[in-house]
């Protein structure tokens, strides 16, 4: 098995790793608000949360930043509080191209905060690599990858409850926001004793 191999598989069994759920939650509640057929939009907005991941993952990385890991552990659920709050709090879910603007960066901003989340684990897998570019490389496409999966799957579930069990869009959005929310509080809560 080939070094790229190796860490495209650790990013992968990173992300649906359910000891890691606190990331499935924010991409859950990330995509409380979307139906299948806007897969375009919700894939744009994965992958501007992994490109900010990507980012601080490499400069934590390189040991160009350090942040104190209780302080991120306890801003990712803040991030899913974040999130879950504003799909509840928005009452039109036909988004207009701003606000789509302002929810890639914050998806992108979130993601700078979930990078480093993953930078301590992935910072003791690569020191003993001699050049980090390719292993933190195969590992974000690891954990777009299984980004992706997650994300596809809530789409078809969604559409599965609103379309086949007629469920209301709004009832599925604050039950997966919701849950997102609940869940988030708890986290913070437990983080912050």
């Amino acid at each position: 098995m080939s070094l790229f191999s190796i860490y495209l598989k650790l990013g992968f069994d990173h992300i649906i790793d359910f000891q890691a759920y606190d990331h499935i939650l924010f991409i859950t509640t990330l995509c409380a608000v979307y139906l299948f057929r806007e897969w375009k939009k919700v894939l744009i907005l994965v992958t501007s949360f992994t490109i900010g991941h990507s980012i601080t993952l490499a400069l934590a990385s390189l040991n160009i930043i350090r942040v104190n890991t209780n302080l991120i552990e306890f801003l990712i659920p803040l991030t899913i509080f974040i999130t879950g709050v504003a799909n509840i709090i928005e009452k039109n879910q036909n988004f207009s191209k701003k606000l789509h603007l302002f929810k890639y960066f914050t998806a992108l901003f979130f993601g700078l905060i979930h990078g480093l989340g993953f930078s301590s684990y992935l910072k003791s897998l690569l020191g003993m690599q001699e050049s980090i570019f390719q292993p933190l490389l195969a590992f974000n496409l690891g954990l777009e990858i299984g980004q992706i999966i997650i994300v596809l799957s809530i789409l078809v579930v969604a559409e599965i409850f609103i379309n086949l069990l007629k469920t209301k869009k709004r009832e599925w959005t604050l039950v997966f926001s919701g849950m997102g929310i609940g869940i988030s509080i708890i986290l913070m809560i437990e983080r912050a004793i």
